[in-house]
């Protein structure tokens, strides 16, 4: 790299590209967030404030506070792989583009990268 280095990180952070990987990154993050906060946070205002329907058994053991304990892990790794499809469809192309026209000494904003699909 040379040693406008600098002056190229900051010219791709001005650049509408990155703006709309940033857009898109914000698109799935901030919405899938707000989710799982808000169904953790109905586990644990059910488990506190509706004790009698959390402690219902459903079959042997099993009642359904450990039903829905278990399904934050599921949601977990559900959210974990919704999100590496995401990237890799709509944030790792434009990314990868990026990092190529920075790697290449070629990190000029007027030079275009195919934008971001809603």
């Amino acid at each position: 790299m040379s040693d406008d280095a600098p002056d190229q990180y900051e010219r791709i952070q001005a650049s509408p590209e990155f703006a709309g990987l940033r857009r898109a990154l914000r698109r799935f993050v901030f919405p899938m967030t707000i989710a799982f906060f808000s169904w953790y946070a109905l586990y644990v205002i059910l488990s506190a404030y509706a004790r009698d329907f959390m402690g219902t058994v459903l079959f042997g053991h099993i009642n359904v506070a450990l039903v829905f304990g278990l399904l934050q892990f599921v949601t977990t790794f559900l959210i974990a792989w919704l999100y590496a499809r995401y990237a890799d469809r709509k944030l790792d192309p434009v990314a990868e583009e990026i990092h190529a026209r920075l790697t290449d000494g070629e990190a000029d904003a007027a030079q275009p990268v195919e934008e971001v699909s809603r």
